[in-house]
């Protein structure tokens, strides 16, 4: 059987895995770093994606490719094809005046409705919004609006400005899907279509926008500029729960730079409240989604305050007792978004001489963050998502404490599917069903499985410190 290409073109890395389509077997891989920081130029992301593909032993027997991509990313370019500014990323906050000049004008109901969710500053609208309020020159130079896996699916097919390209700057070739384009801000899930009264109020015009492939289907056909297809791609968390062949009653817990919790479901979520993002699925369905800021950094941070490795922190962590004694870490370190706190601070609360101790710290540092996580949990349950177990993923996910305490805060099972790279792996799978026909059935390994172990007293506890210097 020929072989197929993921891509996951995260804020930090470029992870590329190709894979047999009929046995979903790992064949080879390759990885390329990106620059840090919450803007950043694409062009960095395309030299990545090449370093990745030829670390990865490059692409002339893969008959066909597909992209999953950091989700919101702001990618501007002009009519010669070229990227006006840098690309603000999700986790850029300072559109987070211009998201409340959305509801302000829209109103939350109108938006809910219409886009499935209420714009927060890690949305793309918000920040088409921001720079036309900003950077009124870059806002007049823009021809097309698309987002991370977009463009470099754009690029890879040959695309681009002169010179610089194989076609040069066919902007009316961009495409893109709905799970994606659903958490832009400016797409309707449920009708598949772009709001052009949205556009008229961030920019004043609608530039091109990518246009929407469905499943199974090419966004660049092979032969049309590389011997591989390019399939459509999809946002990172779609991507993922597509590769772990989430399923009904399945609720996914990623725990990565960000923090996400999302279930697939065959009904559209609408939260007037603005947690839970109606998000669109990778497999035609929909994704209600709550996303949090802090979340693997969280644990990161306190290794280095105690000078210990993440194996060591899990040691301290498992030594204390549920609630750490009544230490509580608020872990909104860049800001929050769920809650939506944009420019929020971390703290430490109930601290005591009897409970200062190294262990208790630990503890409490992976219950703040998972608690955090825990209460979109238990938003989407109220919506009516099944929540028969937990997929944990994510590269804090083989922390033996967190899973632990993961059985214990979200109080359901929790299963940790084997290290893998989920967002190219749902990528890769993309790519077989758009050269196929039909989407694969690949297993996917459990390396772990925690029985549920429930502690309310933990998200209590949270929820007490939290309200006592938040409003939430």
């Amino acid at each position: 059987m020929p072989l197929v290409a993921g891509i996951d073109s995260s804020t930090q890395s470029c992870k590329v895995v190709i894979r047999d389509a009929a046995s979903g077997e790992l064949v080879r891989s390759g990885r390329a770093s990106h620059p840090a920081g919450t803007e950043v130029d694409p062009n960095a992301w395309f030299e990545a994606l090449q370093e990745a593909i030829a670390d990865a032993g490059g692409f002339a027997d893969v008959a066909a490719v597909s992209i999953g991509g950091q989700q919101h990313g702001m990618v501007l370019l002009d009519q010669d094809g070229r990227v006006i500014r840098k690309a603000l990323l999700w986790n850029d906050t300072r559109s987070a005046s211009t998201a409340t000049e959305l509801i302000d004008n829209f109103g939350a109901e109108y938006l809910v409705k219409n886009t499935g969710s209420i714009p927060v500053a890690s949305f793309t609208s918000t920040k088409v919004l921001w720079v036309t309020r900003n950077e009124p020159e870059n806002a007049s130079r823009v021809a097309a609006v698309c987002l991370p896996h977009d463009w470099l699916s754009w690029r890879l097919a040959g695309y681009g400005p002169v010179g610089e390209s194989k076609f040069g700057p066919d902007l009316s070739v961009l495409a893109t899907d709905a799970s994606d384009a659903s958490g832009t801000g400016y797409f309707n899930p449920a009708t598949g279509e772009y709001l052009d009264g949205i556009w008229q109020f961030i920019l004043g015009r609608k530039p091109v926008l990518p246009k929407i492939v469905k499943p199974g289907e090419w966004a660049f056909a092979p032969g049309e500029g590389t011997d591989f297809g390019i399939a459509c791609g999809a946002g990172d968390n779609a991507a993922a729960g597509l590769g772990l062949g989430a399923d009904l009653g399945d609720v996914v817990v990623s725990l990565g730079t960000s923090g996400t919790v999302f279930a697939v479901t065959e009904t559209r979520v609408e939260d007037p409240s603005g947690t839970v993002a109606g998000f669109a699925s990778a497999s035609g369905n929909f994704l209600p989604l709550v996303c949090t800021l802090n979340a693997a950094r969280v644990m990161d941070s306190f290794a280095s305050l105690l000078s210990v490795s993440h194996e060591q922190l899990a040691d301290l962590a498992l030594a204390a007792d549920a609630g750490a004694g009544g230490a509580v870490v608020i872990p909104y370190f860049e800001g929050e978004r769920t809650p939506n706190l944009p420019d929020a601070k971390g703290a430490v609360l109930g601290l005591t001489l009897q409970n200062n101790t190294r262990e208790n710290l630990a503890r409490a540092a992976i219950e703040g963050m998972l608690c955090g996580l825990a209460d979109g949990f238990a938003v989407l349950k109220s919506h009516g998502v099944a929540a028969k177990r937990v997929l944990l993923i994510g590269g804090a996910a083989a922390n033996p404490a967190v899973q632990v305490l993961a059985a214990q805060v979200f109080g359901v099972d929790v299963e940790i599917p084997a290290l893998g790279e989920y967002v190219a792996d749902g990528a890769a799978r993309q790519a077989c069903y758009a050269l196929t026909g039909s989407a694969p059935a690949w297993p996917v390994e459990m390396q772990a499985s925690v029985s549920a172990d429930p502690h309310p007293e933990i998200l209590q506890q949270y929820h007490a410190a939290q309200s006592s210097i938040y409003q939430s």
